[in-house]
């Protein structure tokens, strides 16, 4: 296939502050490049996680952003006012485009007026969805005019259903999230923590699921425990001091592998959506942890899409004793640790990396062409 012209549009490349979309859009992107792909990325100014950003963690956001221009480089990230002007800036940009795609986080009104140039200019447009609306909230995407998209990429099974059976779109792929493995590697470090939780607090989503897989355990077994992560409420942040475990809050996405390679297990604690309706479908902190070649225990989490190889490539707790068991025996047994690590870091790097998911978005996008 011809190298493609592809104009991508995401809420934030710059930032990933509450948006753990961010690893998996960056790989993507920087995956493209690598086919060959003239990739051109865009961002809204003022957009909600970069301004929080800034507002939030002063000092750290301006080394956070320098991290990633150091770390990615390939990317072309051009910025655009959502306002009067942006039609003449879209008409501009897109008149030679291939292939535009247009994440799922993105203001409808900008959504909708690429769309409006699509047969005037003559692109192919896929939505990219990689979050759990479109099952939580579907009056937010129906604010799209789906009718008009050439096809839709999701992150699971599920959400591909409800694109072809509840919305009606007659072309909607499976594309699942993966690890950008070439940030994403594993770090041999001293091992100062036992555990570390890597996550935002999720509006509710897992309260009480972080505090019977995360929180009891931690405390339980006396592991040293650390979580990183934003936008926890001040009884959050006091719970776990009272239990012995360090709060650290945001960290940097690129900053991950140095905390995982520190840290001698890792836990999984999925939003409550992903463990019922929106079952099979795993985060972005499975593919990162198992890339780092951290020891991963995970909340029940059903893998119906057979990614991964369950008491392989990590361990699953039925409940918080069983969590912190795992945890405990994790703790001081080194073989253990060595073998789980291995089978998760060799499956994510024969079928879940950035570079696999860029080839099956090309090949969707030769299937459209037929």
């Amino acid at each position: 296939m011809k190298p493609l012209t592809i104009r991508y549009f995401a809420h934030s490349w710059v930032s990933d502050w509450n948006h753990g979309n961010a690893h998996f859009l960056r790989g993507l992107a920087r995956a493209l490049v690598r086919l060959g792909h003239r990739v051109r990325c865009y961002e809204q100014l003022g957009a909600w996680s970069l301004a929080n950003l800034m507002r939030s963690e002063g000092e750290r956001a301006i080394g956070a952003i320098d991290q990633f221009r150091r770390g990615f480089p390939e990317l072309d990230i051009w910025f655009y006012n959502n306002d009067e002007h942006f039609s003449a800036f879209a008409h501009r940009e897109l008149r030679h485009a291939d292939l535009v795609i247009i994440h799922e986080w993105n203001d409808p009104r900008i959504v909708n007026q690429v769309l409006a140039l699509k047969d005037q200019l003559g692109f192919r447009v896929l939505l990219h969805d990689t979050h759990h609306r479109a099952y939580t909230s579907p009056r937010e995407i129906l604010k799209f005019h789906l009718h008009r998209f050439d096809g839709v990429l999701t992150f699971g099974e599920a959400i591909t259903r409800i694109y072809r059976d509840g919305f009606g779109v007659p072309r909607a792929w499976t594309l699942h999230e993966a690890a950008d493995i070439t940030s994403f590697v594993p770090l041999d470090r001293p091992k100062t923590n036992d555990v570390v939780w890597i996550g935002n607090w999720g509006d509710e989503e897992r309260t009480l699921e972080l505090e019977e897989f995360l929180l009891r355990p931690a405390e339980q077994v006396g592991a040293r425990t650390v979580v990183h992560g934003v936008r926890y409420p001040r009884e959050a942040v006091e719970r776990m001091r009272k239990g012995g475990i360090e709060y650290r809050g945001y960290l940097p996405n690129l900053e991950s592998p140095r905390v995982y390679g520190e840290s001698r297990v890792t836990v999984h604690v999925p939003r409550r959506q992903y463990n019922n309706g929106l079952s099979g479908i795993p985060t972005i902190r499975v593919f990162e942890a198992l890339a780092c070649g951290v020891p991963l225990v995970c909340a029940p989490w059903p893998d119906t899409e057979n990614l991964f190889s369950a008491g392989q490539d990590y361990l699953t707790a039925v409940d918080g004793r069983a969590m912190g068991a795992m945890l405990a025996e994790l703790r001081r047994d080194d073989a253990a640790r060595r073998q789980l690590a291995a089978a998760g870091l060799a499956t994510i790097r024969a079928r879940h990396t950035c570079a696999h998911r860029a080839e099956q978005l090309v090949s969707m996008v030769e299937e459209l062409g037929r």
